[in-house]
């Protein structure tokens, strides 16, 4: 009989019918927490110190204590992956603000509550990595940086998630979501890139983006193939007319676009940049120095 994987909840390890929160867990109840997803490729965990480092940055920007430090956090990380043999693998590491009260007030949380999950994602099959992915423009904005800011990767993903519904229900594959003053901001829990005439452009994450560690490494891939990346505000008109348009994140890695509202993207699959940059993408996560090893 296969062994149910371990899940990692403040230091100790529970099979996966049994890993639990408590009901007043201000996670739960609030959505008061930090979270990232991790890729884990061939026994190489990519770019987990820098997902450890955006974590506490989100943390610090709730003012949420984290109990273990960034080095010793990685070091769980490791071994849960050890504990269920993995080598491939998408993880999952989530902290709370741990259990409080029916109240909203944080300070009755004495302790945050640390979670480690390693499984497996697909999000879009072999065939959309080629022909791309349908998509809309949400009616759905992102929060305002002012309000509760998508450079916080917490657990209060309902601004997505409401996103996410209107795409199911107009049958397209993922959504888009602009700024409070309608400027291109991502998708639902990707960054995206658009190449007009040669050049790569991808919005600001001060409009309330996230800023992405793969999207980081697609920035670098495509500088090494000589493409320079500009920052800048993009409108719906400029994703209508792209040459090419793609997703990039963890659990996404990089997914070209085929069509925005009907519209198709150039010949409507995935363009010549976008397919370079996926072969680098691919190697590069297999690089021992771009993560830590499990073994």
């Amino acid at each position: 009989m296969e062994q149910e994987l371990q899940i990692y909840i403040d230091g100790k390890y529970y099979p996966k019918s049994q890993a639990k929160v408590s009901v007043y867990d201000h996670g739960l109840l609030y959505g008061d927490g930090v979270f990232e997803g991790i890729r884990a490729y061939s026994g190489i965990v990519f770019k987990l110190k820098e997902h450890v480092a955006r974590l506490y940055e989100s943390a610090h920007t709730m003012l949420l204590e984290i109990p273990l430090t960034r080095e010793q956090m990685v070091q769980a990380v490791i071994e849960t992956m050890r504990k269920n043999k993995m080598k491939d693998s998408y993880i999952r590491l989530v902290v709370t603000r741990g259990i409080g009260d029916l109240g909203l007030d944080p300070r009755k949380c004495s302790k945050a509550t640390v979670i480690i999950i390693t499984d497996t994602i697909k999000l879009h099959d072999g065939v959309a990595k080629t022909k791309g992915i349908t998509t809309l423009v949400s009616w759905v904005r992102r929060n305002p940086i002012d309000g509760a800011s998508h450079e916080v990767k917490s657990l209060n993903y309902l601004n997505s998630i409401m996103a996410k519904i209107e795409a199911n229900i107009s049958g397209v594959d993922e959504a888009i979501c602009l700024t409070p003053t309608g400027y291109v901001a991502e998708g639902v829990g990707e960054n995206i890139f658009l190449i007009k005439d040669g050049q790569v452009f991808t919005p600001p994450t001060s409009t309330g983006a996230l800023s992405g560690i793969t999207s980081k490494v697609v920035v670098k891939l495509a500088e090494n193939l000589g493409y320079k990346t500009i920052v800048a505000n993009l409108t719906l008109f400029q994703l209508f007319n792209a040459d090419e348009l793609f997703f990039t994140g963890t659990a996404a890695e990089i997914v070209p676009i085929r069509e925005v509202n009907g519209r198709q993207i150039a010949d409507g699959s995935a363009g010549p940049v976008t397919k370079k940059l996926m072969t680098e993408f691919q190697k590069v996560t297999r690089d021992p120095t771009q993560g830590v090893a499990v073994d």
